[in-house]
């Protein structure tokens, strides 16, 4: 197929592709690394134009002090990332702001803090939830639970007379598995950390 200025329909698809900004993310644990490695994630980037370069486990929060954060950022700028995202829990911090503080990364870096674990998406995502429960099942606060991978594991017993695995990997996996979308999350109206992360992938592109 012909456009009106002579190229082609998949010149046009190609030049779009190749203009897709390149992001990199330096994620706190492999939750948020399988989170990220996702196909729904990555469906998202692309209708962000955004095509991933890589994520990077730093396994543990204390990895994303600045001295120590710096070689990852270098990293990821020589596989061609344009776009840098870190994606942390808020955990024992009073605030985003202190999160934020502690990591002090450099201005051009997106910090991305999850409340107060990222396992409060999973909560949030209520749509995942009620296949994985066989009915309709909403949690009002994901993002009021300090241990929400805790509230989970109550709620799987529960709700399936199970278990649900006790590795972080392992949950994430299951969830993944499943269906979990951040734009699920995203849309319940008290997960605010997972619409932030939203706005800035669309700012991004």
């Amino acid at each position: 197929a012909w456009l009106s200025n002579g190229r082609s329909l998949a010149y046009q698809c190609a030049r779009r592709r190749s203009t897709m900004v390149k992001v990199g993310f330096i994620c706190e644990g492999e939750t948020e690394k399988l989170i990220i490695n996702s196909v729904d994630f990555k469906k998202i980037l692309v209708k962000n134009n955004l095509q991933l370069v890589n994520a990077i486990d730093v396994t543990g929060g204390d990895n994303l002090k600045p001295k120590k954060v710096t070689p990852f950022i270098e990293s990821l700028k020589d596989d061609g990332a344009e776009k840098i995202f870190i994606l942390t829990d808020l955990e024992k911090d009073v605030s985003i702001t202190n999160a934020k503080n502690r990591i002090n990364a450099p201005e051009n870096i997106i910090v991305v803090i999850a409340v107060k674990q990222i396992e409060a998406w999973f909560l949030a995502d209520s749509i995942t939830l009620s296949k994985m429960f066989g009915k309709e099942f909403y949690f009002d606060f994901p993002e009021n639970e300090n241990i929400p991978r805790d509230k989970l594991r109550e709620l799987f017993v529960k709700e399936t007379g199970r278990g649900f695995g006790d590795s972080k990997p392992k949950f994430a996996y299951n969830f993944i598995k499943n269906g979990f979308s951040l734009l699920n999350a995203a849309n319940h109206p008290n997960c605010n950390s997972a619409k932030y992360l939203l706005s800035k992938l669309s700012a991004s592109s």
